[in-house]
């Protein structure tokens, strides 16, 4: 190794006194100042004697070869692991939580060992010789606890869904908010989760505190609008026994509401039915829908708890169902939305349904449209373009539709007493492959299908049903045996007609009759 030689001292020069008390000092940049104290980073640039020539390199001497590695010893063999004396227990981490404080300390005693213009001096330390007497109050070896600010305020009383973050905290979602993420929504510690077992999709009324970033639970209150007590006596949904749809859900309303008359008799719907209402464009599926939940909202009040799930719809029909059903549980996530808040509203009304379905609970769910919530799981799972996953048919990436098919799949009828009832729309001929390729992977899930026809509805017939491709499956569980025998036999009558006309015979029988009911008992051979 060269030994390391001394550099040259530069010669010491005293500054001049200032002529006279009231002269000022130099101010421009040039000029040296003496005003200032040397804290020990250097001396005066102007005391510093003249630098040396560093370009003539001409004059220096021979350096040694450094890649001449003859000459070093030889090095100890160090996969030699043998000779090496036994490692601490490494497993043992009860101090690993605080391993950052401990190299930051570490990183401080090394910086105050350091000579010069450093603020952590023990003589100095900055301006004033404060800074490094205040950081060294501090025990080198203390550990950091971070301290919980309480909430503090006047205690209000607040209501939301709950919405479980992956890390173990949650928020309440505001209705009148739409459920959308909010820095004013309540948070909920993970204690307070882990405690009374929240999940996502529970109704919490609770007292809040202003805390330090924003109101934070205090005090549950009801949990689904049962003490919270109660709450930990529900069975959990995949616990539940999923059975067929037995007990029939009667939709007609008036002699004139032509929609509901046809589905009760051409596609019964029961508790905990899994249907699909295929439509093509500008076929009338959302004047179903409402002539759907209207009929809800009539015939059970208080039976059903209807809910109307919009996603990637437009911002109008959005406010029209809002305004025409201002006591559903509408969760909408309008096409000016991004993707993540069509999959994070969609999830979250269905965890909203299972809740209530586990408290015995029968859920009446129309969808609107689930081809549309495939498609923003696509998109979220693949960026549009199939990432690395690889795509099907249609470009369809692999795996992104398992979340839809399993949201879609909740519907069920339990044997413990609950239901869920999803009726969804999915759109066909909409010249889209994907559209396509998403209908006939849902298309086997369902157990009942109300195929809209698009000649029926170029031909002003409403609703535009096509009565041969429709039907519910295992409908002998709905409907009695003698209406069940009445239906067969006006299938047969129509099975020679074209679907337009079929829909129009069907249409005027009903007008000579004030329900269905009536006109099943009634109806004779002759009289078709």
């Amino acid at each position: 190794m060269l030994p390391i030689q001394n550099a040259p001292t530069a010669p010491s020069q005293t500054p001049p006194a200032a002529d006279s008390a009231g002269q000022q000092g130099p101010t421009s940049s040039g000029e040296a100042r003496f005003d200032r104290p040397n804290d020990g980073g250097g001396g005066y640039r102007n005391q510093r004697g003249p630098r040396e020539n560093f370009d003539n390199r001409d004059q220096r001497g021979p350096r040694e070869n450094p890649d001449n590695r003859d000459q070093r010893g030889p090095r100890e063999n160090p996969d030699n692991r043998d000779q090496r004396g036994p490692r601490e227990n490494f497993d043992n981490r009860d101090g690993r939580e605080n391993r950052k404080f401990r190299k930051k300390n570490r990183h401080k005693k090394k910086f105050n060992q350091g000579q010069g213009g450093g603020f952590n001096q023990s003589n100095g330390g900055g301006p004033g010789n404060s800074g490094g007497d205040f950081r060294n109050q501090r025990s080198q070896d203390s550990e950091y606890t971070p301290v919980e600010v309480e909430p503090t305020g006047p205690a209000i009383e607040a209501q939301g869904l709950v919405e479980i973050s992956p890390k173990g905290f949650g928020f309440l979602r505001q209705r009148d908010r739409g459920f959308a993420q909010s820095p004013l929504d309540v948070f909920v510690t993970p204690e307070v989760v882990r405690i009374h077992g929240l999940r996502d999709g529970l109704m919490v009324k609770c007292l809040a505190r202003q805390g330090q970033r924003g109101p934070q639970l205090t005090e549950i209150l009801t949990i689904n609008g049962q003490p919270p007590e109660k709450y930990h006596n529900l069975p959990y949904f995949e616990e539940l026994t999923a059975i067929n749809p037995n007990k029939r859900i009667v939709l007609e309303t008036r002699s004139n509401r032509a929609t509901t008359r046809v589905i009760d008799l051409m596609t019964p719907i029961g508790r905990g039915q899994r249907g699909l209402i295929v439509a093509p464009p500008r076929t009338g599926k959302t004047t179903i829908l409402q002539h759907l939940a209207e009929a809800i909202q009539e015939r059970y009040p208080e039976e059903m708890h209807l809910m109307i799930l919009l996603i990637d719809e437009r911002p109008e029909e959005v406010t029209d169902f809002q305004r025409s059903f201002p006591n559903a549980d509408i969760m909408a996530s309008s096409n000016d939305s991004d993707i993540k808040s069509h999959t994070r509203i969609a999830q979250l009304a269905i965890e909203r349904a299972k809740r209530l379905v586990e408290a015995g609970e029968h859920v009446f769910l129309l969808l609107d449209s689930i081809t549309r919530l495939a498609r923003a799981f696509n998109n979220a799972a693949s960026g549009g373009n199939g990432g690395n996953r690889g795509t099907q048919s249609g470009g369809i990436a692999v795996g992104a539709l398992e979340i839809p098919r399993r949201l879609f799949a909740a519907a069920r009828n339990t044997r413990e007493g609950g239901s869920l009832t999803i009726i969804a729309t999915a759109l066909i001929q909409t010249n889209s492959k994907m559209d396509d390729a998403i209908f006939q992977e849902f298309k086997g899930t369902g157990n009942m299908e109300l195929v809209l026809d698009r000649l029926l509805s170029q031909n002003y017939v409403y609703p535009s049903v096509d009565i041969h491709r429709s039907g519910t499956r295992r409908e002998e569980l709905l409907l009695p045996a003698h209406m069940l025998e009445k239906i067969h036999f006006i299938r047969r009558g129509l099975a020679g007609y074209k679907p337009v006309e079929a829909m129009e015979w069907m249409l005027k029988l009903m007008e000579r009759f004030p329900n269905n009911a009536q006109m099943l008992v009634d109806l004779k051979a002759p009289n078709l």
